[in-house]
């Protein structure tokens, strides 16, 4: 039997970061005195922002990989991936809010972390093509 805990997990970490990045930008909001809706004004309103959105934009194709490696085993590696990954967004949330030139590290690794996964799902979804 699969144990789906691995992947439960990592997407209840990846909802404690999306309302961590949230919350960021409700400060800002606050700080830099940006009314809704609007989403400029101050750079670091609008690193904030973006952020929030960079991380919802990568969220949308990551959580379903993350799910479907899940449904065809590889606990151990879904594991080791998510936590990269969410790894990974975290120090790229933290260097874009200091500096924008320097979140690379962040997403290097928050890429290659989804690129092992989205390797892993495909290839068992392949197999179990194969298998019926």
């Amino acid at each position: 039997m699969l144990s789906y805990t691995w992947p439960a997990i990592i997407t209840l970490l990846n909802i404690v970061l999306l309302l961590g990045v949230g919350a960021l930008v409700g400060r800002a909001r606050a700080k830099y005195h940006i009314v809704a809706p609007a989403t400029t004004g101050d750079p670091m309103f609008e690193r904030a922002f973006r952020v929030q959105m960079n991380t919802i934009e990568s969220t949308v194709i990551f959580l379903p990989v993350v799910w479907l490696a899940a449904l065809y085993g590889a606990a151990t590696l879904i594991a080791l991936a998510g936590i990269v990954w969410i790894g990974g967004r975290v120090v790229y949330a933290l260097a874009y809010l200091k500096d924008p030139a320097k979140r690379g590290l962040g997403y290097g690794v928050s890429t290659l972390a989804f690129a092992v996964l989205l390797l892993d799902a495909a290839v068992e979804v392949a197999r179990s093509l194969l298998a019926s």
